[in-house]
């Protein structure tokens, strides 16, 4: 279920929006016949179609959905990418993860953070560990400037009895749970991006970020 208002964002938003480019982060192990597979493809599709760039990690699973998804609509892609040398049991770089762009990293938190740098929006699908790493940084960044954040979108409803869990267990402050919308398809993808540019669009303070802090907001 969407969380959130139902106002869409209207105009010529390709050109004005400040969401260009959406990292999608999720199961490095999933195949094409699991639903989180289907739903990454098919998310990515929808993304390209609305002129959105894809990026992801480069690698299979819904690293590889997301950025066929986009390919098929002719959309922008973008793979960041760690070709480890120590690490045995991480997936690296998938060569049927057919993106445009590559963007290849050091290790496996400059990758992470790179991801978050590269997108303005992030849709989380389902995943394992590193999953739960992305969306910890990805939910404490946006909180941390709340106010001209990078927004989350959490895909699939089993995310609201995590974050049911993590509310009633944790300690949240108030603009913890501002910077969120759980979804449960790619239309609503679509919505609740829209949706955080109607946020930002109200916003009209004019800043003037510090450079080394300048990457995880918007």
């Amino acid at each position: 279920m969407w969380w959130g208002p139902t106002e869409c964002y209207h105009g010529n938003m390709t050109a004005t929006r400040k969401i260009k480019t959406v990292s999608c982060l999720g199961f490095a192990d999933a195949l094409p016949h699991d639903q989180v597979y289907k739903d990454a493809y098919e998310v990515g599709k929808i993304l390209a179609e609305n002129g959105y760039a894809v990026a992801d990690g480069g690698g299979p699973g819904t690293m590889r959905a997301a950025t066929a998804g986009a390919e098929s609509a002719k959309g922008n892609t973008i793979g960041v990418t760690f070709y480890p040398k120590d690490i045995t049991n991480f997936e690296g770089r998938d060569l049927n993860n057919k993106f445009d762009r590559e963007i290849k990293t050091k290790n496996y938190l400059e990758r992470t953070l790179k991801l978050l740098e590269v997108g303005q929006a992030y849709v989380i699908f389902k995943g394992g560990v590193g999953t739960i790493s992305e969306f910890g940084m990805a939910w404490e960044l946006a909180s941390l400037y709340s106010s001209h954040s990078k927004p989350l979108i959490l895909y699939g409803k089993f995310w609201e009895k995590i974050m049911v869990v993590l509310v009633s267990q944790m300690i949240m402050r108030p603009d913890n749970l501002q910077v969120y919308r759980v979804v449960e398809s790619p239309e609503e993808v679509v919505a609740a991006l829209n949706m955080f540019e109607v946020a930002m669009s109200k916003d009209t303070t004019k800043r003037k970020f510090n450079s080394n802090e300048k990457a995880f907001q918007i």
